[in-house]
C-alpha cells in the first residue's frame, strides 16, 4: 500500500508541498499546499484554470487537475520544510494530451511496447548574472578563454557547492562542476537515469539553480544566447536504449563501429531524419537560433552545431559519439522543455529503429573551420518560424507525440513568433530610420 503523503510529511518534517507542472513553454506552474490538505490533493489533484498557463486552452474550458507523482518528491534543500512534486494533468478525468509530462510518458510507453527502456542524462549550462540580469555576476571573469577557469569557478564556490550538495543529498550522483566556455557560465553534471527521472530532475534543477542564485543575491538564466559575444547555453543530452529490465545496454556493441550497435545507428538515423522538425522542440525560442547560427565568439568557438550531421568524439557536429554505448545530442539549448526534449528525441529515434534508417557515413571534419559543402550536408533551420514549418510538415512526430499536442504547440509558438515579428528592435531603427 502506498504511504500517505501526510505520513511522509511527518517523517521528513514537511509543512508544505509544491504541486508543480510544466507547461508547453517550459514555465513551471504550482500551488502551495499545506500538509493538512495534501492527502486529498494527492487523490483528487490540485485545480488550475488551464487558460492561465501555456496549454492552448480557453476560459470556457473546465478546470484541469494536477495529480502529483508520489514517487517523485523533492524536499527543497534550501527550504527543507517544503516538498516539490511534479504532477500529471487531467481534465474531465482524462489526461491532458498536450501536457509535456504526459507527452514524454507516451513516448516511453511506445518504447516499452518495442521492448526498450530509455535512459538519458543532461548537461544544463547556465549564466550567473547580477540581480538586475543586465551583466554577469563576476566582473572579474574576463578571460577570453574562461572554460575551466579555476579562479572564476572558486569565486562562485558558495553557490555551486550549495547546488552540488543538494544534488548529492537527493541521490542524483552529482560528480563534477565547472566554469563553462562563456564568462559567467557554469555547469553541474549528475548521473544518467531513466528518462522520466532525468526529466523530473531537469525541471527541478532549473528551479533550484534560480532559487539558490536569488538567495545569494544573483540571477541565474538558461537563456540560449543572453550575450552576442559569448557562448550560449546548451543542454546536451546523452541517450541510450536498454532492455526492459534496465540491465543490458542495447546500444553497446564491442564489435560495432565506435562501440555502437546497429540499433544505435538506426536510432541516430531517425534523429537525423527529423532534425529540422526536432529544432522546434529542442530549440523552442526566437533566441535559440542566435546560438545555433552564431558567429565565432570571444572564446574562438560557439560549441553549437549548425548542420544535420553526426561524428565520433568531435564537438562540432549535432550528434557526437563520445564512447561506446551512447550518443550525445548537442543541438538542444537551455530553453528546451525538460519533458519535450527527451520525448522528441525518443519519437524520432524509434522511427529510425522501426524504419531501419541508415545515418550514412559519419563526418569527422571540424565543422567550424572546414565545413562540408551544402550538397553534402543539410543545414539546421535559421529561425523559429522555419523550424515550426518543418514540425508542421513532419508526420513522424505528429503521429508519435500526438496531433493535439503538435497543433497546440505550433499554434502557441506561432503566436510567439508573431509577437516577436511585431517588435521593432534598436537594430532596425539604427539601420532603417534614414531610408
Amino acid at each position: 500500500m502506498t504511504q500517505l503523503l501526510s505520513e511522509i510529511a511527518r517523517e521528513k518534517n514537511l509543512r508544505y508541498f509544491l504541486i508543480s507542472f510544466t507547461d508547453l513553454f517550459g514555465v513551471q506552474r504550482a500551488k502551495l499546499v499545506p500538509t493538512a490538505a495534501i492527502d486529498g490533493m494527492a487523490a483528487d489533484g490540485a485545480g488550475f484554470a488551464g487558460f492561465a498557463a501555456w496549454l492552448n486552452m480557453t476560459p470556457a474550458d473546465p478546470d484541469i487537475f494536477a495529480i502529483p507523482d508520489v514517487n517523485s518528491l523533492f524536499p527543497l534543500p534550501w527550504q527543507p520544510e517544503i516538498g516539490w512534486m511534479p504532477a500529471d494533468l487531467y481534465m474531465n478525468g482524462e489526461p491532458v494530451a498536450q501536457a509535456p509530462r504526459y507527452v514524454l510518458k507516451q513516448s516511453l510507453s511506445q518504447a516499452e511496447a518495442l521492448g526498450y527502456r530509455i535512459k538519458t542524462g543532461v548537461e544544463c549550462e547556465y549564466f550567473l548574472l547580477s540581480a538586475a540580469g543586465d551583466e554577469i555576476s563576476d566582473l572579474g571573469d574576463r578571460a577570453s578563454k574562461p572554460c575551466y577557469d579555476q579562479q572564476a569557478l572558486m569565486r562562485r564556490f558558495d553557490i555551486i557547492a550549495e547546488i552540488c550538495d543538494a544534488m548529492l543529498a537527493m541521490g542524483w550522483g552529482a560528480y563534477q562542476n565547472d566554469h563553462e566556455d562563456a564568462n559567467g557560465q557554469f555547469e553541474m553534471n549528475w548521473m544518467y537515469a531513466d528518462a522520466l527521472v532525468t526529466a523530473d530532475r531537469h525541471a527541478f534543477f532549473k528551479y533550484m539553480v534560480k532559487a539558490i542564485a536569488e538567495k545569494h543575491g544573483f540571477r541565474a538564466t538558461f537563456m540560449p544566447k543572453p550575450f552576442p559575444h559569448l557562448t550560449g547555453n546548451g543542454c546536451h543530452t546523452h541517450l541510450s536504449v536498454w532492455d526492459l529490465a534496465g540491465n543490458t545496454n542495447l546500444f553497446d556493441d564491442p564489435a560495432g563501429e565506435l562501440g555502437l550497435s546497429s540499433l544505435a545507428y538506426q536510432f541516430i538515423g531517425g534523429v537525423l531524419h527529423s532534425a529540422e522538425a526536432l529544432c522546434a522542440l529542442t530549440n523552442p525560442t526566437v533566441n535559440s537560433y542566435k546560438r545555433i547560427n552564431a558567429p565565432v565568439t570571444s572564446s574562438g568557438a560557439t560549441w553549437s552545431p549548425n548542420t544535420i550531421s553526426y561524428t565520433g568524439n568531435n564537438r562540432t557536429h549535432m550528434i557526437r559519439i563520445p564512447e561506446a554505448g551512447r550518443f550525445e545530442f548537442r543541438l538542444a539549448d537551455g530553453s528546451a522543455n525538460p519533458y519535450l526534449l527527451p520525448a522528441a528525441l525518443i519519437a524520432s529515434g524509434l522511427d529510425g529503429v522501426t524504419q531501419k534508417r541508415d545515418p550514412g557515413q559519419r563526418s569527422d571534419n571540424n565543422a567550424y573551420t572546414d565545413p562540408l559543402p551544402l550538397d553534402a550536408v543539410k543545414r539546421l533551420p535559421t529561425n523559429l518560424l522555419d523550424a515550426l514549418r518543418c514540425l508542421q510538415e513532419n508526420t513522424i512526430l505528429s503521429e508519435s507525440l500526438g496531433g493535439e499536442f503538435i497543433r497546440s504547440y505550433i499554434k502557441l509558438k506561432q503566436q510567439e513568433w508573431n509577437d516577436y515579428s511585431a517588435h521593432i528592435s534598436a537594430w532596425e531603427t539604427e539601420n532603417t530610420l534614414n531610408c
